[in-house]
């Protein structure tokens, strides 16, 4: 499964949406999301406990000027590797 978050970990329960992560998923940070990526983040560390593969949508991190600053665990990709993701998951969940 897919899952998009699309809201700032300060502005949603991360706890409760990590909760419904089940191995294997991949998890896509755009928009706001992308704070979760900042390296050393509460946020992040809540994300790296589950069973998943991580990735932030680059253009997103580059409006925030957050590239630089997103952990190395964290995958940055285009638009094209997001249309890959959403085509290798048909069940999606946004966040």
């Amino acid at each position: 499964m897919l899952h998009t978050l699309m809201t700032s970990p300060f502005r949603c329960d991360l706890n409760a949406v990590v909760r419904l992560f089940a191995e294997g998923d991949d998890v896509l940070l755009m928009q706001d999301g992308v704070i979760a990526a900042l390296a050393g983040s509460p946020a992040l560390e809540v994300l790296l406990q589950a069973p998943i593969s991580l990735f932030a949508l680059k253009d997103d991190l580059d409006a925030r000027g957050l590239f630089g600053q997103i952990s190395t665990s964290v995958t940055a990709i285009s638009y094209t590797e997001f249309v890959a993701l959403a085509v290798k998951n048909p069940q999606q969940v946004t966040w």
